[in-house]
Order: structure tokens, then sequence, then C-alpha cells
């Protein structure tokens, strides 16, 4: 339930085109529903401006299948992360036009485009191809919740040369999000370039003393570019939200 789909039940009750009745039945569940193993935040996009994301790592098919069909009711864009091929598979089976974005592990189900909500544009990097499935995801959460966005991939520290040859690019973003195993030292030069906030995603990407991510994770905590934000190990859906958090609020 959005606050525009809520205006439109009190304004129809008001001009008489339904009654109290059918309005407090569509109403019944706005604040939360109980479905035995969810408890539905219909509230959220009323709070929030976008409906609750499911996290579809732990869930079963089944269960992720009947949130989607519950929130679908109120609900124009559903996100669901952390979704494995043989689980989208199975849910796409029983929901119709729900796309899987394999290398993100995302499914987005969209009745309708997202509008664009801030005139802003938010650039996703990655330092490596590696980093890529993080990146995506941080994309396509900051794309469906109504932003413009670009994407940079393959331009890390290794070969520096890649990234100042897109230095427009980097320059025009109003938020930029980048995603780097290894050392993790590319959100620290990119935010040295711009006085836009950067939000490092430290991703599980390298080898032995990267510890999946910790190394990457501690060298972004520890920057000396005061404009960067940092996420959790592989938190591309974070990532990407805060970055429209970000846009939507510096209109």
């Amino acid at each position: 339930m959005n606050l525009k789909n809520l205006s439109k039940i009190l304004e129809q009750v008001e001009k008489g085109l339904i009654s109290a009745n059918h309005a407090k039945k569509s109403l019944k569940h706005i604040f939360f529903e109980d479905i035995n193993y969810a408890h539905i935040d219909h509230h959220r996009s009323i709070r929030k401006g976008f409906p609750e994301v499911i996290y579809g790592q732990g869930k079963t098919a089944f269960q992720i299948i009947n949130i989607i069909k519950s929130i679908e009711k109120y609900e124009n864009i559903i996100l669901t992360t952390r979704v494995n091929p043989e689980k989208a598979l199975e849910i796409q089976k029983s929901i119709k036009n729900i796309k899987y974005h394999k290398d993100a592990k995302v499914l987005v189900l969209k009745k309708s485009p997202p509008k664009i909500l801030a005139k802003g544009e938010i650039l996703i990097i990655s330092a490596g191809t590696s980093d890529i499935p993080v990146a995506k995801e941080a994309y396509i959460t900051a794309q469906v919740m109504g932003n413009k966005v670009k994407s940079l991939f393959d331009v890390g520290v290794a070969g520096i040369h890649r990234l100042f040859a897109h230095k427009d690019l980097i320059e025009k973003a109003s938020v930029i999000v980048v995603a780097a195993g290894m050392e993790g030292a590319l959100p620290s030069v990119v935010a040295g370039l711009v006085k836009a906030p950067v939000i490092a995603v430290p991703t599980s990407i390298g080898y032995g003393a990267s510890f999946k991510g910790v190394t990457a994770l501690l060298g972004m905590l520890n920057s000396c570019s005061p404009n960067i934000a940092v996420v959790n190990i592989d938190n591309g859906f974070g990532a990407g939200y805060m970055a429209s958090t970000i846009n939507q609020n510096n209109i």
C-alpha cells in the first residue's frame, strides 16, 4: 500500500464511488498481514516510499511465492534478492511476468515501469569483473526504486587508467556506489576525485588473506577520503537502497 493508492481509496469514499465497508476491506491489512511464516509489512511503502523487499536466501520457493502474491495486491514493483537459479525457476512457474536477473540473483516483478523520482544520476562501479554480481544487485535495486542509473565495470586500481578514461561520467553522478574486493582500494580513489557521496561495498572476492571480504571492508572503513560510507560485505542491495535514499532526498 502506497500513499497514492491510499489517497485513491479515500477519495473514492468521499465521492461515494465505493462504500466505507469496501474501503475497510481494502485497508484491512494496511499495517501488516500475518500469513503464519511471515508478517508482511504493507505499511512500509507509506513510511519509506518503497515496499518491503523480500530476502530470498533461507526462504523456500513456496514461502517466497506466497509473500509475493500478498504484496502484489498492493504494490506495482516487488524486489526479491538472493535467489538461486533453481529457486527462481520454481517461482517463475507460479508468478507471471516476474524477471530473474541471474548475475545479481534478484527477481523483479513490475506491473508498470518505475517512475523516476529524482533528477540526479546514480553511478554503479565495479573494481573487477568478478565484482559485477554485487554491483548488479546495487544497480537493479537503485533502478527499481525510481532512479536514473548508469554502470561502469572493471576499472580497478590494477589498471587505474581505465577509471580516468571515464572521468566525465564519474563527475556527473550525484551518488556513486563502488564494489571492490581484494584490498578494497577503489572507493578511496573514486572518492578523492569527486564531491558526491561514495558508498563502498566490500566484496568477498580475493585470495586467502582477503578473508572473504574482511580485508576490503577494513580498508574501506579506514579510508582517508571523508565522503565515503561503507556497507557490509557483498551487500549490493543495501548500497543501492542507500544510494536511492540519498539521491531522492537531494532533489
